[in-house]
């Protein structure tokens, strides 16, 4: 990895052009105990960006939904927080697994995006997780 960031933490896109990315835009300027990061919604329909805030702790809880998906259980990350929810639904309603963000808190809007990842997504993403902790965490304080 060495001296590049690694900024991806979730990345879940398809052939059909829907996508749900999270990116980590550095350290947070407010707040020096986390990071500034993006949910960015793409899709042929629909796309948009929303800010987030990720802590230690946020980034822990990403993993812990990770170990329920490849358990085979759905999983939901930041739910009961304050700002936006992400849940992954691996049999969606299309019959193929979704990631539905919701921003309640925000502008109300919920969003779902039907996506038909790699067969090794869930490998893939615990490696981002590991890439995004072993390089952010260390220049957080607090």
């Amino acid at each position: 990895m060495g001296d590049t960031p690694s900024t991806g933490l979730i990345h879940l896109a398809d052939d059909e052009g829907n996508s749900v990315r999270v990116d980590v835009l550095g350290v947070d300027p407010r707040w020096a105990g986390g990071l500034d990061a993006e949910i960015v919604v793409g899709t042929p329909f629909v796309s948009g960006r929303l800010r987030l805030g990720l802590s230690r702790s946020r980034l822990e809880r990403w993993g812990e939904a990770l170990e329920r998906l490849g358990g085979g259980a759905d999983a939901g990350w930041l739910e009961m927080d304050r700002g936006p929810s992400v849940f992954v639904r691996l049999d969606g309603e299309r019959g193929c697994p979704e990631v539905v963000v919701e921003d309640e808190s925000g502008s109300m809007v919920t969003v779902r995006v039907p996506v038909v990842p790699p067969d090794d997504w869930i490998a893939d993403h615990q490696r981002r997780l590991r890439q995004v902790m072993q390089y952010w965490v260390p220049l957080l304080t607090g």
